[in-house]
């Protein structure tokens, strides 16, 4: 297994297999428009602006490249207030047959506090010095513990173990694709100018949880004193200026471009997307597992990255559309 900087924010995968190029053999097809209709009825629509991307503050990751902040332009577009659901995913799989690639593999990471004894009495390997990442043979999207668990009392909640690939594969169903990082930072920011969260400077202002992220001693200790020690409803907590829920803490969202920590000094100004193939694709959000102590990577200019075929309990995604049509 592969030993990561960014444990906490996702394991990756060791092996290489060529499941992308499988996924693109199969039928996806586009999704009847009477279901995506419903699927983008509450987008939000983002009008073309211009903000300051990336941050300078002391807090950041430095090589991450999280900086230096300069403005960036992006045009219009829409974006899901939530990130995909269980159930969204769920019709997606019923109609084409999809199979994510934690299914083909046969395994995917489980944080360790969420897996059964049973499940963890199975776990013969762990990557090294990660021991709360299990791979989990039989965890999936909708087996997100292991085979001894269920998505049924969550069919709201973000749906996790899906890969970049499988987040690809949906949006090709949906009629969407994957926001691109400056995107997801303009809309994340929801109109606020340089602020650590998408609601200020505050973590948690007049004492109230606005998201959902490790409370307690990384990584054995969780107090969830937020409500929740794995994931949370998709419109959980209060949404942003722009109305959009949980871009802070409980899921990793995958976004479109490579991942690199020269984005910020080799990108354009105008529409920016890192193109050139570096082997991990960009993540943005952070989740149930950052704490400030480990990984504050739920800051809103916080960046991550994974490998397109890895799959974790804590990375999902949201979508994009370049217009909506009702």
């Amino acid at each position: 297994m592969e030993q990561t900087k960014k444990a906490c924010c996702a394991a990756s995968r060791s092996v290489t297999l060529e499941l992308g190029s499988m996924n693109d053999k199969l039928p996806v097809k586009q999704a009847a428009d009477e279901v995506l209709e419903q699927f983008k009825r509450n987008f939000v629509h983002i009008a073309a602006g211009e903000f300051l991307m990336g941050t300078n503050s002391s807090e950041g990751f430095p090589a991450d490249g999280e900086g230096p902040v300069r403005k960036v332009c992006v045009n219009e577009f829409y974006i899901s207030p939530y990130t995909v659901t269980n159930a969204d995913f769920q019709a997606f799989v019923e109609q084409t047959g999809y199979k994510t690639e934690a299914e083909r593999f046969g395994w995917s990471y489980v944080f360790h506090l969420l897996a059964s004894e049973e499940v963890k009495a199975q776990v013969e390997k762990v990557p090294h010095g990660l021991h709360w990442w299990l791979p989990v043979e039989g965890a999936s999207w909708n087996k997100p513990e292991g085979p001894d668990s269920s998505i049924e009392d969550r069919m709201n909640h973000p749906v996790v173990h899906v890969s970049w690939h499988d987040a690809e594969a949906f949006c090709k169903w949906s009629g969407t694709r994957l926001p691109t990082e400056a995107e997801w930072e303009f809309a994340a920011r929801g109109g606020l100018i340089q602020k650590t969260y998408p609601w200020g400077d505050l973590l948690k202002p007049d004492g109230k949880h606005r998201c959902n992220i490790w409370q307690g001693k990384f990584p054995d200790v969780n107090h969830a004193s937020d409500g929740y020690i794995g994931t949370a409803p998709v419109d959980a907590y209060e949404p942003n200026g722009y109305g959009l829920y949980n871009v802070a803490g409980n899921v990793w969202e995958w976004c479109s471009d490579w991942f690199s920590p020269r984005y910020h000094l080799e990108t354009t100004n105008e529409q920016p997307y890192y193109s050139t193939e570096t082997g991990k694709r960009s993540m943005r959000g952070g989740s149930f597992l950052c704490h400030r102590s480990y990984c504050n990577r739920y800051r809103v200019a916080a960046r991550s990255s994974n490998t397109p075929d890895s799959s974790t309990s804590n990375c999902g995604f949201r979508v994009v559309a370049d217009r909506v049509e009702y």
